[in-house]
Formats: C-alpha cells, sequence, structure tokens
C-alpha cells in the first residue's frame, strides 16, 4: 500500500521569498527562450547545436522531482499564488503570464499573449482565449468566497484576439445556487475596452469536504 502524499516541508519566509524571485527569473528566460525559438529563421545546423545545449541545460535540473498531484512548497493552495501555472505562472514557460487583481463587482485580468499562443498568423489560439477566462472566472469564485471547479464553459468567438496587444479579462459572479456559482467573462483589447473580442458564461461547483480531500490528498494533512 502507497504512503499517503504529503507536500515538501514549507521553507521560511526568506528562503521562500528567495526561492520564488529564483524561479521567477528562470521563467522569464524560458518565456524568452521559447518567443525566440517559435520566432527563429535559424538555420538547421544552428537549431542542432542549440538543441544539444538545451539538452544538456536540461540535464542539470537534478535532484527531487515533485510528484503528479503534490502541491509545491512556494504554492499558496487552494485560492493563492500559483508558481508553475500555465495562465498566471512567473515560473512557466507556458504563461503571458496574466497579471490578476480585483475591480469594481469583479475579477481583471491583464496580459499580452505572444507568437507562442499563435492559432490563425497573428492571433491568438482559442485555446488560449478559453484558458485565460477560465482561470480569471475562477478567481471570481475565490473573491465571492466560493471557491469552485469548472463544470460548463460556454465561450463565444466574436472577433480574433489580436496578438503582442495588451489585454484585458474580466468576469463576475452573476448568482449562486446551493454549491453552484454562475459567472460571466470577456476579453478585450486594453485600447478599445469597450469591444468585447471573446465572452463566456461559465458554471462552477464548489466541492463538499470529502470530495476536496479524494481531488486534492496532497491537502489531506493541511
Amino acid at each position: 500500500m502507497n504512503a499517503p502524499l504529503t507536500e515538501a516541508p514549507l521553507p521560511d519566509a526568506e528562503e521562500l521569498n528567495h526561492q520564488r524571485a529564483a524561479i521567477a527569473a528562470l521563467g522569464h528566460e524560458l518565456r524568452a527562450l521559447v518567443n525566440a525559438t517559435v520566432r527563429t529563421a535559424a538555420p538547421a545546423d544552428i537549431l542542432h547545436r542549440m538543441t544539444d545545449e538545451v539538452r544538456r541545460l536540461t540535464g542539470q535540473l537534478t535532484g527531487r522531482q515533485r510528484a503528479r498531484a503534490e502541491v509545491p512548497a512556494v504554492d499558496e493552495f487552494p485560492g493563492g499564488l500559483r508558481m508553475y501555472s500555465p495562465v498566471t505562472g512567473d515560473g512557466s514557460p507556458l504563461a503571458p503570464p496574466l497579471r490578476v487583481t480585483p475591480d469594481d463587482d469583479g475579477i481583471v485580468g491583464r496580459c499580452i499573449l505572444g507568437v507562442a499562443h499563435e492559432g490563425p498568423p497573428g492571433y491568438g489560439h482559442g485555446g488560449m482565449s478559453a484558458m485565460l477566462l477560465d482561470e480569471v472566472m475562477g478567481r471570481a469564485c475565490v473573491a465571492a468566497g466560493m471557491p469552485g471547479m469548472t463544470v460548463s464553459l460556454q465561450v463565444r468567438y466574436h472577433r480574433p484576439v489580436p496578438l503582442e496587444t495588451p489585454l484585458l479579462v474580466r468576469a463576475r459572479v452573476t448568482g449562486t445556487e446551493g454549491r453552484k456559482v454562475f459567472v460571466d467573462g470577456s476579453i478585450r483589447a486594453e485600447e478599445d475596452a469597450s469591444v468585447a473580442v471573446v465572452t463566456a458564461d461559465g458554471v462552477f461547483v464548489t466541492p463538499d469536504p470529502d470530495r476536496t480531500r479524494a481531488l486534492f490528498p496532497a491537502l489531506r494533512d493541511r
């Protein structure tokens, strides 16, 4: 029988800040590398040489690897900082990363999608729009005191989302029904915030305590 999954020991505040800063710095450089990779027109010999160099660097990330369901010690889960989130994480080479703040009756996120997030040439992939909205709409649930998981997300694409353009991603809770939370969301270009280029309606459900423990075994000992 496998031992129960537990989190890695939490470092003290100074060590935690130092670790987060190092993670963010590496994430920043990795995002720059990803951007250069998807934009390069370098010849094959340079690409082969870079492949060898990246392989060498990857080999330096030795030591303990966290388990699939393990909460990183640098995170604040649930409802807080996620260093490796593909949407908001400063440590993620995939993230824009989205910056989320309270806004009037809901939540607003700000980001710029790069060429690595491209769908049609010059515009964001539709899946990226859905992911941005899902994140901010979930954050709106947390802000309303009802953190939940997505059970339905209906996305409507009105116009293509431009790359390399400051975006606003807004969300607000419109109602509740028991453990269900109903949320509206939109994406707009910051330079023309009156026009929603993508909108969404979502339903989120707050899991009961038993379901939460089953879904997130790393939280059992908290």
